[in-house]
């Protein structure tokens, strides 16, 4: 049983922002919505930055290593371009839903998906190395805020490479509907954010890490 959202949209047609007030359409306001979401994400990425930045002194890592002795801000630079290019793919794909592509849509999406994978993949890699020296977040303090931080991002990428796929498969079985096209807005909301979050790990959990 197909719901009232389910029609096909223009995606021109869609009126995200407007100077006269005329009604509030679906679409933004899900996307309002959802960008209150995003500012309660980014206090809880702020106060992970926060207790990193106390914990980022060498007394909190006790007799265990710095980060200066483990990170390898060279490694995560290519972590850093995969994600960039990710969500470079994936404005692309948005880009393809105004001129009403469908093709264009799912190609720059499954770039961005697996660019996103090779950024997760990458994390992984990096995390496992990093144990395999005994290097655990039970060691110190400063490490249990870096595992927290970074892994806490890294599971924020895995959920949107799942949305993405969920989005795939949606595209294909329902096409532009009011639905789909809220969603994918609200994806590359998520996903941009995801991004700008990890310039300030880099920044500061890599670069500033490995110079202390």
């Amino acid at each position: 049983m197909s719901s009232a959202h389910d029609k096909p949209v223009n995606p021109d047609q869609v009126v995200l922002w407007s100077d006269d007030y005329e009604g509030h359409d679906v679409i933004s306001t899900r996307t309002f919505g959802f960008w209150m979401y995003i500012l309660s994400d980014g206090m809880l990425f702020a106060t992970l930055f926060a207790a990193y930045g106390v914990l980022s002194y060498s007394h909190s890592y006790y007799t265990g290593p710095t980060p200066a002795q483990f990170v390898a801000p060279w490694y995560t630079f290519i972590q850093t371009m995969a994600l960039f290019l990710s969500v470079l793919a994936y404005g692309f794909s948005m880009a393809s839903m105004k001129t009403g592509s469908k093709a264009g849509v799912i190609n720059g999406m499954i770039a961005s998906m697996v660019l996103g994978g090779v950024f997760l993949g990458l994390n992984i890699h990096d995390v496992l190395r990093m144990i395999s020296m005994g290097i655990t977040p039970e060691v110190s303090g400063g490490l249990s805020a870096f595992y927290a931080l970074t892994q806490v991002h890294a599971a924020h990428i895995f959920v949107g490479l799942i949305w993405m796929l969920v989005m795939l498969y949606q595209i294909l079985k329902k096409g532009f509907t009011e639905d789909v096209v809220g969603r994918l807005i609200s994806l590359r909301m998520f996903w941009q954010f995801q991004a700008v979050m990890w310039v300030f790990i880099y920044v500061f959990v890599y670069l500033w890490g490995y110079m202390s």
